[in-house]
């Protein structure tokens, strides 16, 4: 029952819409009405700015941290990664938003920082130079996490290739929108970085 126990409690963690909830509450907004529709912390950020955004950056990264940390606070002996995954997909289909929700990519970021801080810090490398080189949050967000797939095989950690490989393709199904406007390019870009640089450079003349 332990079991059954920690995947309801981390699928509910996962639900929280946190961007959902701290717009409505503190900013009597919608923002799945505004910018991009999502949720998450990228369109927090687009919409609400920088507090808020931030805020929600680490609701979001504490959902995934809290749900793959029961296995340490009940010393049950289960590989965090397999409760903590429930919390990813607690986030994209929310009990608390109509089986709607976010891309999962920073609760996911977080079930990696209960799993092994090491590999959380360089996952956060990747995605902060990815995102400085191509001013694209969805860009980051995929190859940040798809490393984790291919870095999991190289140090030969089955669970995690497994888990990594599933949260990839889940975080790639949710961002093909943004794939199909990266090829056409239509994507949005933050506004810092190399490549808002370029475009704008590439406007200019």
């Amino acid at each position: 029952m332990i079991y059954v126990f920690m995947i309801i409690v981390a699928y509910l963690l996962g639900s929280i819409p946190s961007g959902l909830w701290i717009g409505k509450i503190f900013y009597h907004r919608d923002i799945r009405k505004e910018g991009s529709g999502n949720i998450g912390t990228t369109n927090t950020y687009r919409v609400l700015g920088v507090k808020a955004g931030t805020v929600v950056l680490v609701m979001d990264i504490l959902k995934g941290t809290l749900a793959a940390s029961q296995p340490y606070f009940f010393h049950v002996a289960v590989n965090p990664l397999l409760i903590g995954l429930f919390a990813s997909i607690g986030h994209t289909v929310s009990i608390f938003d109509h089986f709607h929700g976010g891309k999962a990519v920073a609760t996911s970021a977080g079930i990696l920082l209960a799993y092994n801080p090491g590999l959380f810090a360089v996952a956060a490398t990747i995605f902060v130079s990815t995102l400085y080189l191509t001013s694209m949050a969805s860009c980051a967000s995929i190859i940040g996490i798809s490393s984790m797939f291919f870095i999991s095989l190289f140090i030969h950690d089955t669970i995690l290739a497994w888990i990594a490989g599933l949260l990839s393709l889940l975080v790639i199904y949710r961002h093909r929108s943004n794939i199909n406007r990266i090829i056409h390019g239509k994507e949005s870009m933050v506004s810092f970085g190399l490549g808002q640089y370029l475009r704008k450079r590439h406007q200019s003349h």
